[in-house]
């Protein structure tokens, strides 16, 4: 056993997720969402967010950027620098989901085993990978950041998508094509989704119908 660990023990709380979820009327989960640089993650990650506080549906937004700034701001962005930035957020979205809400994160998360990491730390359904797509020479276009143009010339030498790998999810709960889908579809096609998968059950909105 790791000397850093065997004195520690699990506290169980008195009041349990399952606790929460009765008497919310939804279920906490995570809504994890992978893409390339400039694809939407944030901008839908927030728009969602924005969403369910108007449906009085308690959430919040990990964003990649922001966490640098503080919790991860020691990380680099090598591969074993990327493994342990998701390794942390899956932790954090773990206390979220305990603590009944919904949580978003908007991380590139190039890697499959990474990805799968998280799904496995929070397993019993409640990880929901929700893949961004957009071709990159569309993400180049919008490029928020100007991080592309920094790319292609020469400034960033490894860069998700052009000289570092992005291994896109295979089967994701959620597959939201950016480059067709207006923002208020990709917002129907995730609250469909905790609908029919009964994370969200008290609210019955007719199909179609945007909620504001």
């Amino acid at each position: 056993m790791d000397e850093k660990v065997k004195n520690i023990y699990w506290h169980k709380h008195s009041v349990s997720a399952e606790d929460r979820w009765e008497s919310n009327g939804y279920k906490s989960c995570v809504l994890w969402m992978t893409g390339l640089s400039a694809s939407g993650k944030s901008t839908l990650a927030n728009a969602i967010n924005r969403r369910l506080h108007v449906m009085g549906i308690n959430s919040y937004v990990l964003d990649g950027d922001n966490i640098r700034h503080g919790l991860n701001k020691d990380l680099g962005f090598n591969p074993e620098s990327r493994k342990e930035n998701i390794r942390r957020i899956g932790e954090v979205s773990k206390l979220f989901i305990d603590a009944g809400l919904i949580v978003l994160t908007a991380f590139i998360s190039p890697y499959r085993e990474d990805r799968d990491l998280v799904r496995n730390l929070i397993n019993n359904g409640h990880f929901i990978e929700v893949y961004t797509k957009c071709p990159i020479p569309e993400c180049e276009k919008r490029d928020p950041k100007g991080i592309y143009q920094r790319v292609r010339s020469g400034e960033i030498k490894e860069f998700t998508g052009i000289s570092a790998p992005y291994e896109e999810p295979e089967t994701p709960e959620i597959l939201l094509e950016t480059d067709k889908m207006i923002v208020e579809e990709c917002i129907e096609k995730v609250l469909d989704y905790l609908i029919d998968n009964k994370f969200i059950y008290f609210l019955k909105r007719p199909r179609g119908v945007f909620v504001k």
